[in-house]
């Protein structure tokens, strides 16, 4: 007994680490690609229903509706002399030698196109989504070399905000790697080259405030550490910090430079144990649109490969960087802390000659950034996650919820809650024919679409997704899906609303707990009967019985009429199934699999065994293929 009652612990411990659901999508929403593209870069404007694609000498403009998917491709080829050259300075991989769209975005009203033109960096202005155009208008650019990366696997990132483009290069080669602003109306800055050590970045975002002079450029990336022990990974994560308002120092000092750049190690791992993840892959932030508020996403490798996801608090971020003592610099600070967010003409700003010479000399902190929870939050160890984005959502009690769309190896996506209690696998969404990787993601919270990419296809994902989840209430409230909820009314699991009424409403949700005791249907659960499905067993055949896995939180069993006992599954991929053993004979009669979850035991399929003869012993079941148990089992779903 005490075995039974550990192994079902056990199997409840798995259980919860493993997605609810899991869903098979084919949409027609769909782009296939004419040839294969093992770079993408995307741009989606919030709001609308069109994608922007860069590929291998192309953009893609996609506009999707729910049924199909118009597309107009910009051709971009790099010349001849460039591949040429490219070809003869020995690039990376041969079959980098192309123009690679690596930057698309739009800046006020200029959308600025940059690719790697074979190993020679290039921009353009897009002009009426038709046409490819050099970069014209009264605004300052950058060198392309300094927006795009010479070649597609050297990482980059651009984010454009409040008029101007920053953009962050990674180190390769004879490249140090550099943050800088790199389009628009501002002064163009750039970090000094002693600030940053090899730098791999991971992603960038703006952090809003109420006070425009206070807004930041948030840059993620890991650097090199030459310090590292043999056994330890030769990364160390960090964030990077330049404010907004910041328009260079004084000829003397940090003219063209950040006068505001600050970074700081980010840890990733197990409390103060060993069992770091150092090498930061991708970051995704969440914030508040009127205060310094929200939460920071990291999704982090070791040197195994193994991927992790930890959560950082914003406010902890911003509270460090506001009060931590500046590493190696001991002696008084006097006027404006050194990094902060002045304007450069305010009185104290940082044209003051010392405080640049301490930022230029001492730009990180003291304080590490740890994650809330300690830990990373707990996932599915077996999938390997590749690319992150995240939505914020508004539930039915007036309470902001953290979803997570997480992209793995294998082509798969997670749709993940994030509450204070830790990660809650919604669900898995098998979205393409083959297992290639998910190379790029783009979220639109406003018309509610994901968009996901492999080197083939392109599929749009709707986001409130409520109709998959089953049409009773306890369906739908065990989902603990913040964009959906049940109506009272209609009796049907709906998405929320834009503008819902909290106070009037008629919707119900649970998703701090897997609890559908607000449903109270309880009794009229266990009542619930099927109808059996009557199957006939000739002589000398063995039968296997499916039940299909609906919720892989659940506890699944068989049960037999009139029978106190209960039978265990033989597990088949998305299938429950009871065979013939030695306590489990098969003889004529009904057959029941339940399935228990949130303190319920539901019944999910039934079968009436009618038997013609006697059926084989049970050391047959061990020389059964699984081909002819999945046959069997899709034969009687049937």
């Amino acid at each position: 007994m005490n075995s039974l009652i550990l192994m079902s612990l056990l199997l409840t411990a798995v259980a919860g680490k493993m997605a609810r659901l899991k869903f098979v999508v084919h949409e027609p929403s769909r782009f296939h690609f004419s040839k294969p593209q093992n770079y993408i870069s995307m741009y989606h404007p919030e709001g609308t229903d069109t994608l922007y694609v860069g590929g291998q000498a192309s953009i893609y403009v996609l506009n999707f509706t729910d049924n199909s998917v118009s597309d107009l491709q910009i051709p971009a080829a790099s010349d001849e002399t460039a591949k040429n050259t490219c070809r003869a300075k020995a690039a990376p991989l041969e079959l980098e030698c192309d123009n690679f769209i690596t930057v698309i975005q739009k800046v006020n009203d200029t959308f600025i196109v940059c690719g790697t033109n074979a190993g020679s960096p290039r921009c353009w202005m897009l002009v009426n989504d038709t046409v490819l155009t050099d970069v014209q208008g009264n605004f300052q650019i950058a060198s392309a070399s300094d927006i795009s990366p010479a070649y597609p696997s050297q990482k980059s990132i651009s984010v454009a905000t409040d008029g101007s483009l920053y953009s962050a290069l990674s180190s390769v080669g004879g490249h140090a790697g550099s943050i800088r602003r790199t389009f628009g109306s501002q002064k163009l800055l750039k970090t000094e080259n002693i600030w940053l050590m090899n730098p791999q970045f991971a992603g960038a975002a703006m952090i809003p405030t109420s006070f425009r002079d206070k807004e930041e450029m948030y840059f993620f990336f890991s650097e090199f550490n030459k310090t590292a022990r043999v056994d330890e990974e030769p990364f160390r994560a960090r964030i990077g910090r330049v404010c907004m308002v910041d328009e260079g120092g004084v000829k003397p000092i940090l003219a063209d430079s950040w006068t505001t750049f600050l970074k700081a190690r980010v840890m990733c791992g197990a409390g103060n144990t060993q069992q770091q993840y150092n090498n930061l892959k991708q970051a995704v932030v969440l914030t508040a649109q009127d205060k310094r508020a929200g939460v920071l996403y990291g999704l982090f490798s070791n040197a195994w490969g193994k991927t992790v996801i930890c959560a950082y608090s914003i406010e902890d971020i911003d509270q460090a960087f506001s009060t931590s003592k500046l590493k190696g610099y001991s002696s008084p600070l006097t006027g404006v802390r050194p990094g902060m967010c002045v304007r450069k003409n305010s009185s104290g700003g940082h044209n003051d000659i010392k405080n640049l010479g301490v930022i230029r000399y001492h730009p990180e902190i003291e304080d590490v950034i740890r994650p809330v929870g300690i830990a990373p939050l707990d996932l599915p160890t077996d999938d390997q996650i590749n690319h992150a984005v995240a939505d914020i959502v508004l539930a039915v009690n007036d309470e902001h919820y953290s979803v997570l769309y997480l992209g793995t190896e294998q082509g798969k996506v997670l749709k993940v809650l994030h509450t204070s209690d830790g990660a809650f696998i919604i669900s898995q969404y098998s979205l393409f024919h083959n297992e290639s990787p998910i190379l790029n993601m783009a979220i639109d919270s406003q018309k509610g679409h994901l968009y996901v990419g492999t080197a083939m296809e392109v599929q749009r994902l709707t986001l409130a997704d409520c109709g998959r989840y089953g049409d009773t209430c306890r369906d739908c409230i065990l989902s603990r899906d913040p964009y959906c909820g049940w109506d009272r009314l209609k009796r049907k699991c709906i998405p929320i609303p834009p503008g819902y009424n909290v106070t009037t409403g008629s919707l119900i949700q649970n998703l701090d707990h897997s609890n559908s005791s607000v449903c109270e249907e309880a009794a009229a659960l266990k009542l619930r009967k099927t109808s059996p499905k009557e199957v006939v067993v000739p002589r000398n055949t063995t039968v296997f019985l499916p039940c299909p896995v609906r919720s892989f939180h659940a506890m699944y069993r068989w049960e037999r009429d009139n029978c106190m006992l209960n039978y265990p599954c033989l597990f088949s991929g998305d299938f429950c199934v009871l065979g013939p053993a030695v306590d489990t004979p098969l003889k004529e009669g009904v057959f029941r699999c339940m399935a228990t979850e949130d303190g319920f035991k539901v019944e999910v399929i039934s079968f009436r065994l009618v038997n013609q003869g006697p059926l084989f012993a049970a050391s047959v079941l061990c020389t059964l293929g699984l081909s002819l148990l999945l046959a069997a089992a899709t034969l009687w779903l049937h």
